[in-house]
This record gives C-alpha cells, structure tokens and sequence, in this order.
C-alpha cells in the first residue's frame, strides 16, 4: 500500500469518527460530557481534511489529536463496552493512529 492511500484511508477515518462524534452530540445533547464530545468531532474532522494535502504537520496532529481524545474519554468514561459508540470511536482512532506512524516510518526511511 502506497503512502497516498494509507494517509487517504486516516484522513477518511477521522472524518468518520469527528461525524460520528458530532451525530453522538446530537442524539444526546443534554448528557454529561457533550460538549467535549462535539468539540473533539469538529477537531476530527479539521484534523482529517488537512491529511488530505501533503504536509507532514497533519499526520503529527493526526497522531497526537486522537491520543488526546481517547485519554481523556477513558479516564471520564472508562473502558468502553466491546459493542459501543465509544468502542467504535477508538477503533477508528487507533486505526488512523497507526496508518500515520506507518506514513512517519515509511517517509524518514524514504529520505
């Protein structure tokens, strides 16, 4: 897999979970935490649509944005059921974690 389509696939990923977020916010406004919650969508998907351009700054925000997030979710809501909203957010998360390491390692042995 070329690094256009892994940086491709994270930036996809983190628009799904920042509208994932954002729909989450919706469904459930009034519940404790909801505000963070939008917040971090609006972030996800900032942070998604600026990998779609070729500066390396979005993949490192890309990386340290989502570690943020699921920290502090975490430590606010704990371990997430295996069949969850919140268990679907870190999946996507992790997911594009990864691909934009692999997109950091692929490019310093590339230079």
């Amino acid at each position: 897999m070329n690094m256009k389509t892994i940086r491709l696939i994270a930036g996809i990923l983190l628009l799904v979970s920042g509208i994932l977020h954002i729909v989450a916010y919706f469904l459930t406004p009034e519940s404790q935490g909801s505000i963070p919650v939008l917040s971090f969508g609006i972030i996800y998907m900032i942070v998604g649509i600026l990998l779609f351009n070729k500066k390396r700054y979005p993949v490192y925000l890309a990386i340290v944005v989502p570690l943020i997030g699921m920290t502090l979710s975490l430590i606010k809501f704990g371990i997430p059921e295996l069949i969850s909203m919140l268990a679907l957010f870190k999946v996507l998360e992790i997911i594009a974690i990864v691909c934009c390491i692999v997109l950091l390692i692929k490019s310093k042995s590339t230079e």
